[in-house]
Parts: structure tokens; C-alpha cells; sequence
């Protein structure tokens, strides 16, 4: 199958002979008007640079929530370490037992 291709590059558009003739023979010049049509089609660009923003900030949203996660289960570890360390505490006849104890 065998398809019309306009060449790459900036050819001018065919000007009929007689016209070049007339033109050369008199002097005037020869004004080539060439209508660009607008592309058709969609511009990735315009459409990618939205989902990349948004890829972006759920990513960020996530790692944020990780980062939380961890920091909370930190915490945890360490409170649950001081409670099991310091024993029960006593307030005015009242104990409490903050952790087991491994033994029971």
C-alpha cells in the first residue's frame, strides 16, 4: 500500500509555472501563504503533568503515613519498655501494675 507523504523539512508549496513565469518576467515578488492547521490529537504533556502531580502527592500522603505508623509503634515499644523497667506505681495506697511480669 502505498501512501502520500509530504518530506520533512520546510518545502514551500507548488506555485503553478505560469505564475513564476509572470512573476520573474516582471519583477514582483512571490508571496507564499501557508495555513498551519492546529494539530490534532491529544498534547501528553498537557495531560501527564496533572497525573504526575497528583502520583506525587498521593506518594508523599503515603510516606507521611508510614512515617507515623513507625513513629507510633516506636513509642509504643518504649513506653511498653519504661512501664515493664519502673515496676508498679503507688499513689496514696492505690498500686497499679503498668506491665506484667514475665515470670506470671
Amino acid at each position: 500500500m502505498n501512501h502520500h507523504r509530504t518530506p520533512p523539512g520546510g518545502i514551500a508549496p507548488h506555485i503553478p509555472a505560469d505564475h513564476w513565469r509572470r512573476a520573474q518576467a516582471t519583477g514582483q515578488p512571490v508571496v507564499i501563504v501557508v495555513h498551519n492547521p492546529a494539530p490534532t490529537g491529544t498534547e501528553w504533556r498537557r495531560l501527564l503533568i496533572p497525573f504526575a502531580i497528583a502520583g506525587a502527592a498521593v506518594g508523599g500522603c503515603w510516606g507521611l503515613i508510614a512515617a507515623l505508623c513507625w513513629l507510633l509503634d516506636v513509642a509504643a515499644h518504649t513506653a511498653s519498655v519504661i512501664a515493664g523497667a519502673a515496676g508498679p506505681i503507688g499513689v496514696g495506697g492505690i498500686t497499679l501494675k503498668l506491665a506484667r511480669s514475665k515470670g506470671a
